[in-house]
């Protein structure tokens, strides 16, 4: 039998995440998170320690602060890609409006005939596998892949 592809080690470890509940700045599986949190807990999986500690952040961080933190701290340490480039196990990232940082993030799950979707927690819900439909498409502003190593 053969050992999975590391695109498939990513979406098997985010799929574990589905059901999850949201919480803010949490990323603990089956407990809580948030959209960032996901993504750390799968960087976690495949790479064991984070390479950074995450600041405390706030709800509303992107409408007040400035700067691009969430693509900038992706962008860290995980590879920058085109969006358009984006495949199944690559992180996407979301400016929410018009003239205020990029604010969510999901991994991309699946393309083709069927629709794109994606694996994402977001505020209200839980960490959940859906569309990724026009509404997100239009505020699509970066992808990233997982590193080979951490």
């Amino acid at each position: 039998m053969r050992a999975p592809s590391r695109r498939e080690a990513i979406l098997a470890e985010a799929r574990g995440w589905l059901g999850t509940p949201y919480q803010h700045q949490a990323s603990l599986q089956g407990a809580g998170c948030d959209c960032l949190g996901l993504v750390r807990g799968v960087w976690r999986a495949l790479h064991g320690t984070e390479r950074e500690a995450l600041p405390p952040y706030r709800p509303d961080w992107a409408e007040i602060g400035e700067g691009e933190p969430l693509l900038e701290g992706l962008g860290r340490s995980l590879v920058a890609i085109d969006p358009a480039a984006a495949r199944p196990g690559d992180v996407v990232a979301f400016r929410m409006a018009a003239g205020v940082a990029a604010k969510h993030c999901a991994i991309l799950s699946a393309l083709g005939p069927k629709g794109a979707r994606m694996i994402h927690a977001y505020w209200g819900r839980a960490c959940v596998e859906s569309w990724l439909g026009p509404w997100w498409r239009a505020r699509l502003v970066a992808a990233f892949s997982f590193p080979e190593q951490g």
